[in-house]
């Protein structure tokens, strides 16, 4: 299964694709363990003894991957007091890893579907091109998989390409889809589908939304009045508000978590693209500042390369120290 609690997921035996699913997160973070981990471990080297001069030269990798500047002073701090100059280097890269382990852990859960609610309401929120659509129909195409009766909402009205888009994912994995004509009211149609789920059996809505800017406030106005509007069918939906982030952005991950969980109420974040940037490094950032939980990564194209994100393999694959071969 791909959503399921966390105690059948440590309970499943499912060696064999769980081993080739780490593979391809150590291939997708090749570029982030360059940025980051390579670096330090190349740094360490070079030293004889931890000093200030060494945990400055670590600090800086940290940012320049992307950590963010208040999550790295936290993390030498940690390494600061763990460590004194009698202690060999190579301790650092231990402490390191812990000290990212235990932010990575904070607030853990899983994507569930529970079975006495349904329909169990889906909302995908983010900035134009983050992924959303793609992510919902490979979510889509899961949940079909173990029996489930998927509806997909086409709340981005503003752009044909997206419309299509969402047509083709409900074709592919036989999920059904409300839509609207171009530039419909996205709350209208919202509330449209939510009524028919209420009546047809559905077991999970998926509402795709507009992709808009953070910093463009009428269009943020325009995603809390899709909410509201949801609230009003269904008053404990949605059930999930989900963040979409491009990992590519870097620190602008940071400012887009802030804006929508303030705006619309993130209950959790789905990291696309981890496999095309060195910038990976800002899923530890995400971690250490939000309460709110990362539930899913993505490391490729493939619908298989969208997996519940497991801090303890994500960790083991950024620290791993298998030979990074450049792709072609």
């Amino acid at each position: 299964m791909f959503f399921r609690s966390k105690a059948k997921a440590e309970a499943a035996d499912e060696p064999q694709e769980e081993q080739g699913f780490f593979k391809r997160i150590v291939s997708g973070l090749v570029k982030t363990r360059k940025s980051l981990v390579k670096r330090v471990r190349k740094a360490i080297r070079l030293k004889a003894k931890i000093d200030d001069e060494l945990l400055e030269e670590i600090e800086e990798i940290l940012i320049q991957s992307d950590v963010g500047m208040e999550t790295t002073l936290k993390i030498i701090e940690d390494l600061r007091l763990e460590s004194s100059s009698a202690d060999a280097p190579e301790l650092i890269l231990t402490r390191l890893k812990q000290s990212i382990e235990g932010i990575l852990l904070k607030n853990e859960r899983l994507f569930e579907v529970p079975a006495d609610t349904k329909p169990f309401v889906v909302i995908m929120v983010g900035v134009n091109g983050s992924g959303k659509t793609t992510t919902i129909g490979k979510i889509a195409q899961k949940l079909v998989a173990e029996g489930k009766k998927v509806m997909l909402v086409a709340g981005d009205t503003f752009r044909a390409a997206a419309i299509e888009q969402l047509c083709i994912w409900g074709e592919r994995t036989g999920a059904q889809v409300v839509k609207s004509e171009m530039n419909a009211d996205a709350a209208a149609v919202c509330y449209r589908a939510l009524e028919e789920a209420q009546t047809n059996g559905t077991d999970v809505v998926l509402i795709d939304t507009a992709g808009r800017l953070h910093t463009k406030r009428h269009l943020m106005d325009e995603l809390e009045k899709i909410v509201r509007v949801i609230k009003k069918t269904m008053p404990d939906a949605p059930h999930e508000t989900i963040l979409v982030l491009d990992a590519t952005t870097g620190q602008n991950a940071l400012n887009q978590a802030k804006i929508f969980g303030e705006k619309s109420g993130v209950t959790g974040m789905i990291m696309t693209k981890l496999d095309g940037t060195a910038k990976g490094g800002v899923l530890i950032g995400l971690r250490d500042r939000f309460a709110t939980p990362v539930l899913m990564i993505g490391v490729g194209e493939g619908a298989d390369d969208l997996r519940p994100f497991n801090p303890h393999e994500f960790i083991e694959a950024l620290f791993s120290e298998e030979e990074d071969v450049e792709e072609a």
